[in-house]
């Protein structure tokens, strides 16, 4: 993949019959998918550029309308297809807590008097919030609710992360 690309959304099928597209995207991504005006489709390992003409809601899915779709067999090609948008641009738009996944991944993760607990392997959420897994030395992982409570220090320059080790959540 394009290390400059970050997947923001995937397409699930077509919507109506006038070319729109069902996305799914994940939670707290809504403000960054109503503002889209432009993505990056990888399809057969090439993207192309779609351009947004319009963006609405519906349950917990994105409906949109691109400029390059005007039937559902246009949609039908792309079902299941993640879009992409610059990692310029979604970090331009992270407010202070917010980080991607991809920065996150391979973190190290130290508690608070410095000893070393393991490396972020993968990024999660739950209905309270995002959870970060850490593989310990040992290959165990563990999951930490990625909270400020929990996590008080992102450190992206020096990939570490700092955790409060509360009894239970790293042995």
């Amino acid at each position: 993949m394009n290390d400059d690309l970050v997947s923001v959304s995937k397409i699930l099928n077509f919507y109506g019959i006038k070319g729109e597209a069902k996305l799914g995207f994940s939670r707290g991504a809504e403000k960054r998918i109503q503002n889209l005006k432009r993505v990056f489709v990888l399809y057969n390992g090439n993207f192309k550029e779609l351009n947004v003409t319009s963006v609405r809601f519906h349950k917990h899915f994105a409906i949109v309308k691109f400029k390059e779709f005007s039937t559902v067999n246009d949609v039908e090609i792309y079902k299941g297809c993640d879009l992409y948008l610059p990692k310029s641009e979604i970090e331009d738009n992270l407010d202070d807590d917010e980080y991607l996944i991809s920065d996150l991944i391979g973190m190290e993760v130290f508690d608070e008097d410095g000893a070393c607990l393991g490396e972020v392997s993968a990024v999660g959420e739950n209905i309270a919030n995002d959870i970060i897994e850490v593989t310990d030395s040992n290959g165990k992982k563990h999951l930490v609710p990625f909270v400020k409570a929990i996590v008080p220090v992102v450190d992206l320059k020096n990939k570490q992360i700092v955790i409060n080790n509360i009894e239970g959540l790293i042995n």
